[in-house]
Parts: C-alpha cells; sequence; structure tokens
C-alpha cells in the first residue's frame, strides 16, 4: 500500500521535505494513561509485547493524539536474548532481569541465534498487523538492540549496573565476548531483515550502552559489529503505489549511540542513512562533521517536556534553529536526544510536534535557506 505521508521516509532519503518530520523515541508508553490501560489489560509488560493485537493497539495510540510522521514498532530491545531462553522478566521498579547470564565458555556454547519466523513470530505478526491498520497512513519503523547492548545485559543479567562484569570480560576474555557479539550480530541481522519482510519500512539500532566504552573498544565492540549488521541488511522492499502497481522502495536505516558523540564521523561512515544524537551534542556543530554524508536524527533533552508549554516551544525552536535549514544537504528528522520520560504530560508533546511542524516550515521560507 502506498504512504499517504511518506515525508519521514522522504527525509532519510536525503531528499527536500516542506517541512521537517518528527517521532520520538518511546513515542508509545508510560506518558499516555490509554498505554497504562492496555498495559493492565495485558497483565504484564512481556504479555503486551508478545500479543500482535494489544501491540498494535499502543503502537497506534500516540498517533490518535498528535500528527507524528512515523510510527514505531512496539515491542523491547531484550526480545532477542529473552528468544535464547535467558529468562527474561520485569520486576517493578527495577527493570529487566535475565535467570541465566553469559559469562562462562559453556554458556557461550549454548548460545544460539533465534530463527525470527520461530522464536519471535510474534514481532513479525505485529508487525504484519500495524500496518495493515496503518492503512499507509505513516511509514512504520522497525528496530532491534545492538549486539553489545544485549550483551551488557546478557552478561551482567540486568540493567542499571555499572557493567564491571562485561568489561572484565572484554579486557580479560575478549575472545569470549567476540564470540558473543558475533552470535548477537547474526540474531540482529536475521531479525531486522524479518521485520522488513514482514513490512517494517526503515529499521533502527538501539546501542543505548555504547557510550560506557572507551576510545578503540567502542569501534572494536560496538561499531564494528553494527556496521556488519547495517551492510547486510535487505536494501529494498516491495510495496504497492498509488496506482496499484507493485514498486521496490528503499528501506532506510538509522543508528543511534547514546554518548556517541566521539565517535560521529566514525558513525556518520557505518553506512547508516541517518545517525540519532542525543542531547549532549549541538546540533551545528553535528551537522558540520559530518556534512553530506547523512541524515542527523535528534535531539532536544527529554527533560525539556516536563517544563511549561512555552518553554517546550522554546527549546524546539532552538533545536530546529541549531540545525537550521534542512534545504541543502541531507536533511534532518527531529527526535528526542534519548526516550520520552513517563511523567511527561500528554500535552506537552502537542505542543513539540505542532512546533516542529509550524517553525520548519517557517525556516524553508526563510530567504537565507
Amino acid at each position: 500500500m502506498s504512504t499517504k505521508n511518506d515525508t519521514f521516509l522522504r527525509a532519510l532519503r536525503g531528499q527536500v521535505t516542506d517541512y521537517t518530520p518528527v517521532w520520538l523515541m518511546r513515542q508509545a508508553g508510560r506518558y499516555l494513561p490509554e498505554y497504562n490501560a492496555t498495559r493492565a489489560r495485558a497483565g504484564s509488560f512481556m504479555a503486551l509485547c508478545k500479543t500482535p493485537e494489544l501491540a498494535c493497539e499502543v503502537t497506534l495510540q500516540p498517533l490518535a493524539r498528535f500528527p507524528l510522521d512515523a510510527a514505531i514498532l512496539f515491542s523491547d530491545i531484550l526480545t532477542i536474548p529473552d528468544a535464547m531462553n535467558l529468562g527474561l522478566s520485569f520486576q517493578q521498579g527495577e527493570g529487566p532481569r535475565f535467570e541465566r547470564t553469559i559469562r562462562h565458555e559453556d554458556d557461550v556454547k549454548a548460545l544460539f541465534a533465534p530463527d525470527p519466523t520461530q522464536e519471535l513470530r510474534y514481532v513479525l505478526d505485529a508487525v504484519r498487523t500495524i500496518r495493515q491498520a496503518l492503512d499507509g497512513r505513516v511509514p512504520l519503523i522497525g528496530f532491534a538492540g545492538s549486539p553489545w547492548t544485549l550483551a551488557c545485559y546478557m552478561v551482567e543479567g540486568r540493567g542499571g549496573t555499572d557493567f564491571h562484569t562485561i568489561k572484565t570480560m572484554m579486557y580479560q576474555r575478549p575472545d569470549l565476548l567476540h564470540r558473543v557479539l558475533e552470535i548477537n550480530a547474526r540474531a540482529v541481522t536475521n531479525y531486522l531483515n524479518a521485520q522488513i519482510e514482514a513490512g517494517a519500512q526503515a529499521v533502527m539500532i538501539f546501542d543505548t550502552w555504547g557510550g560506557i566504552l572507551a576510545d578503540g573498544p567502542y569501534q572494536r565492540f560496538s561499531l564494528a559489529y553494527m556496521r556488519r549488521i547495517l551492510s547486510e541488511l535487505t536494501p529494498y522492499r516491495k510495496e504497492r503505489n498509488e496506482k496499484g502497481e507493485t514498486v521496490l522502495e528503499s528501506v532506510p536505516t538509522i543508528l543511534f549511540t547514546k554518548g556517541g558523540a566521539p565517535w560521529l564521523e566514525a558513525l556518520a561512515a557505518s553506512g547508516a542513512d541517518a545517525i540519532g544524537i542525543d542531547w549532549t551534542m549541538n546540533l551545528a556543530t553535528a551537522r558540520k562533521r559530518v556534512g553530506p554524508t547523512c541524515v542527523l536524527q535528534g535531539n532536544l533533552d527529554p527533560m525539556a517536556l516536563l517544563t511549561s508549554p512555552e518553554q517546550v516551544r522554546e527549546q524546539v525552536v532552538r533545536t530546529l534553529d541549531s540545525y537550521g535549514a534542512a534545504n541543502t544537504g541531507r536533511g534532518h528528522v527531529f527526535n528526542l536526544g534519548h526516550g520520552i520520560s513517563q511523567f511527561t504530560p500528554p500535552e506537552h508533546v502537542s505542543v513539540l510536534v505542532e512546533t516542529v511542524h509550524e517553525h520548519s516550515r517557517k525556516l524553508r521560507r526563510s530567504p537565507f535557506a
């Protein structure tokens, strides 16, 4: 089916757009009362993820409130290690935990890349259900965690740690860690390709914990595996255009390393179509550093949404002005520098989306663009 609002896809492809498209990391989530109601009906977070109809419901909820330019599959980055039989659970107030960790030779020998059409079929069913429900309204983004980020949870056994276990493995047994990362990279590649086949029109790799690495280890243990994945992703998928004809459309890729500013040039050369950046870097500086090599996505501080409508509007304008007019170069997709806070008032998101659309149109009309 043809996409009615393809502004997001055109921006990722480096094409000129009428305005800056916007979507938000974690745009379907706990800040929305309707999400919390659906989550309560599901009984648990993983039950919500594993029920395609409910995953579709929460994916569409923010689109019913805000004129966003893309939907993102509702799921979790830890679906892959869960499918590896590591015993994932979410404890109230504590985040994810695994019954079994990957720390020794025997643990790694037992590790396998799950077949996404089997162990992760519920995710692919959700993608297909969401695409049908969207009916071409906006594009759908699929995603996965990076091999390094997944390994952090698999080795540590939980989130919110100081990462001493995986860093010790990295220094003392780099060969063992590389074997884990190789399996993870194969799993992520297969998973994202399966999402593309099921209907995802763009895909994103979340490297949440890449920024904890030093220079050198980051390139070897995180970026190298993401580059491998990007080189093996399906570049096109079949879609129907407005005339009902089957055409091949490119599937843009987004790469996001939280805390990745030191390696921005390397990220821009990774093969991804767009690089997500967090709120710690000025967009003008980032644009100058990457040049015309890729699109930038970001980068409002999520905490700005906890202030007031006036402050939200001011910070959005400042972010857009920092990037500047998007009439030349590779372009810009507006987003937060990380996931939206559960304490965000939904009406502040309305202000954000409206301001992005309104002010970016003004920038494009500027005689100095």
